[in-house]
């Protein structure tokens, strides 16, 4: 079944038009990688998608049902937008936990605030949830105690709690240190096996290659290349791709 369907999306900033009309598909379950160089429109087309940013043209539709018609929206209300957003949860490069809550209250903070149980449901769910990303020994703990990658695990923990329809993450590893890189993919690479639908925007070719259904290349606003990892990374088409690909960290 297809989970998002995103088609024609453009967003201008002022006279700078940064995505040029994006089109593609992403079934339940898989995982979509979104490469490319700085600049491409990676981050801003996932902030459209998690109505961070409103795109200015095209459509979105989540499990076969339009959330979002540029052609028909003069201006989302707060409330749709709010709406539209829990169809989504995004994981930033920066963490963004609040500082004054421990583990377990950034983590049950907003299904509490929205009433997506009872107390003793939320926090049950939230304990389970930092179990999953090995977090146990830190629940009561503050982020300013926790290192870069424990402290990005909450924040995949807490994106969780929502029940996303699909996750997003925007370059989680890009504030961490080597060391600290591995223990957050390992953590993404075990919500696969969840069949969690995933749109991960990254620079690790290799974590891209090994856990996704798809690849997403953007270059210039568009995108230059969509197919799996085989497709993408073995034999591509465009010469935008294989210039890409010659030049990142990783080889090939």
């Amino acid at each position: 079944m297809t989970a998002l369907q995103v088609n024609g999306i453009k967003k201008r900033f002022g006279k700078t038009e940064v995505l040029k009309g994006i089109d593609f598909s992403l079934n339940r379950g898989e995982v979509l990688s979104i490469i490319g160089s700085s600049g491409s429109g990676k981050t801003t087309l996932l902030r459209c998608l998690n109505f961070l940013e409103i795109a200015d043209e095209g459509t979105i539709a989540v499990n076969g049902e339009i959330i979002f018609d540029a052609a028909g929206v003069k201006r989302l209300k707060d409330a749709e937008i709010q709406k539209n957003r829990l169809h989504f949860g995004l994981v930033f490069q920066s963490f963004n936990l609040f500082p004054q809550y421990t583990v377990l209250k950034n983590i049950t903070l907003a299904p509490t605030l929205l009433k997506q149980g009872d107390p003793k449901e939320i926090e049950d769910k939230a304990r389970a949830l930092v179990k999953r990303v090995g977090l146990s020994d830190k629940i009561d703990n503050y982020p300013c105690e926790l290192s870069g990658g424990q402290q990005q695990r909450v924040a995949i923990a807490r994106a969780l709690a929502m029940e996303p329809d699909i996750l997003c993450f925007d370059e989680p590893t890009s504030a961490l240190d080597p060391e600290l890189t591995g223990e957050v993919l390992k953590v993404i690479r075990g919500l696969k096996t969840g069949n969690s639908t995933m749109i991960v925007v990254t620079h690790e070719m290799e974590f891209a290659r090994s856990v996704s259904d798809k690849i997403l290349f953007m270059a210039d606003g568009v995108i230059e290349e969509f197919g799996t990892p085989d497709e993408v990374f073995c034999n591509p088409k465009s010469e935008k791709t294989k210039n890409f690909l010659s030049t990142s960290l990783e080889k090939f």
